[in-house]
């Protein structure tokens, strides 16, 4: 049996201490998803398969990219040396790092395989050259950086496959690990 009280949506109720907790005997049911989850899947679908296809086009020139060995020839103008294999790295951070966020499918080290390459990206390209991407500047990696740490401190959502696991709901402890381990990442890149 199932109590239920129920009022009129005008009527003053008691603040939420002062209630008689509501009382359930048998199944109870609780909602499988809801809109933020959906929205938080279509923010990890639509940011995640950009990022995997951003990274295809790096590795195996598909989707309008130059492939893994022109990547290899840019890396290493940029001072990346063996500019194949950070090539390499970094077209399967970004094409890793997307497809784990698109699935959520250990999110924290997803996001930070995307923070790495952003700060990378960062450093040697785009902070010379100011904030607005108009001008070649951080905007587009900052943004991608923001949104891939927000993912991990906001966790992934039910509608993932990290739903088993305890970083599911998010937290300090996975942006935290998103964050350093990004960040580490990418000094030990630069200081190569």
């Amino acid at each position: 049996m199932v109590t239920r009280r129920l009022t009129h949506p005008l009527a003053h109720t008691a603040p939420p201490s002062a209630r008689a907790p509501a009382t359930t005997r048998g199944p109870t049911t609780t909602a499988t998803s809801s809109a933020s989850d959906w929205g938080l899947l279509l923010i990890r679908l639509t940011f995640g398969l950009l990022m995997a296809g951003h990274g295809s086009q790096k590795l195996f020139g598909i989707l309008g990219g130059r492939g893994l060995t022109q990547t290899a020839k840019g890396f290493t103008a940029l001072g990346y040396h063996p500019g194949k294999l950070f090539a390499l790295i970094g077209g399967l951070s970004e094409l890793l790092g997307g497809l784990g966020l698109a699935l959520g499918l250990l999110t924290p080290l997803a996001a930070a395989a995307l923070i790495g390459v952003m700060i990378n990206a960062m450093v040697t390209v785009t902070a010379a050259h100011g904030l607005w991407d108009t001008e070649g500047g951080v905007e587009y990696s900052v943004c991608i950086a923001v949104v891939a740490l927000a993912v991990a401190a906001i966790g992934p959502g039910r509608l993932s496959l990290d739903r088993f696991f305890p970083w599911r709901t998010g937290g300090w402890p996975g942006a935290a690990f998103a964050a350093g381990l990004g960040g580490v990442t990418a000094a030990i890149a630069l200081s190569l």
